[in-house]
């Protein structure tokens, strides 16, 4: 199986060199900069080598989150809202899979939920400072234009239309692999890789259209079969809902992480040559 992405409409986000920044429906111009040199009010900082680090790291991983919901302006320039939020296409593949063999392109992806994000716990390991991060989302919701070949659930399937894919109570683990480097006199966070594990107490779909019209009401009894049976269409579609949410949080933090100094949220964090030792 496999899950590649098109740029035909990048996903929404972060960093640019001039913001239009929306506030209760009035624009402001503002100047938009690199990287921040002075620490952002919103932002509370934390010791890594001080007890309590864990607590203070999740309360300013939060006040992040809150922040994306109102608007940075290098983010919002670039990527747009943080929710709703506007991913590129996806294009998904499986094949040979016991539980289902399909293709699928979705357009147009809008997603719901991540102004309701709640941080659960922010670790951040002193050895190498990659981070694991507990998250929680009440409600996600996917809207696309699909268009969809193959079977699950042993479903013979095809069609084209407009899908919703919304997962409830959904809990997220996030393991995340960094790199610090340094710029402009700060120590910066480069992540390289993002898992994440997902635990959730529902999953609902409306796939319209399904094959292509020719009967609404098996139609109608297909969605509800899916929605029935929510456990295992989850476990068909699970890769690639698990891609998009982990291309969605990598795109988010390498942004954020790109324009923040890693400084500003842990203060005695070492400098690259401190953690690595001299390169040449």
């Amino acid at each position: 199986m496999s899950s590649t992405r098109h740029n035909s409409n990048p996903l929404s986000f972060f960093c640019g060199l001039l913001a239009i920044f929306w506030w209760n429906g009035v624009a402001f111009n503002v100047a938009a900069v690199e990287f921040y040199t002075e620490k952002p009010s919103f932002l509370p900082s934390c010791r890594i080598y001080e007890p309590g680090f864990t607590k203070c790291s999740t309360n300013s991983i939060q006040k992040l989150i809150d922040q994306l919901h109102v608007g940075i302006p290098e983010i919002v320039e670039k990527y747009g809202t943080w929710d709703p939020m506007h991913v590129r296409d996806i294009v998904f593949k499986q094949d040979n899979v016991e539980v289902a063999t399909i293709r699928a392109n979705l357009t147009d992806v809008v997603v719901k939920g991540f102004s309701q994000t709640k941080i659960k716990e922010s670790r951040v390991s002193k050895k190498d400072f990659h981070w694991q991060t507990k998250i929680f989302l009440p409600k996600m919701r996917l809207d696309a234009k699909y268009k969809m070949q193959g079977r699950i659930l042993l479903i013979p399937l095809s069609g084209e239309g407009n899908i919703f894919i919304e997962i409830e109570n959904l809990d997220i683990l996030m393991y995340t692999k960094t790199r610090l480097y340094e710029k402009g006199g700060f120590t910066f966070d480069n992540v390289t890789a993002v898992q994440v594990k997902l635990n959730m107490s529902r999953v609902r779909t409306q796939l319209d259209n399904l094959f292509n019209g020719r009967s609404k009401e098996v139609e109608r009894s297909t969605n509800q079969f899916f929605n029935d049976n929510w456990r295992d269409f989850y476990e068909a579609l699970r890769p690639l809902i698990v891609d998009t949410v982990e291309n969605i949080l990598k795109d988010i933090m390498s942004a954020v992480f790109h324009l923040i100094p890693a400084n500003f949220f842990v203060e005695d964090i070492p400098t690259p040559q401190q953690l690595y030792g001299t390169t040449t």
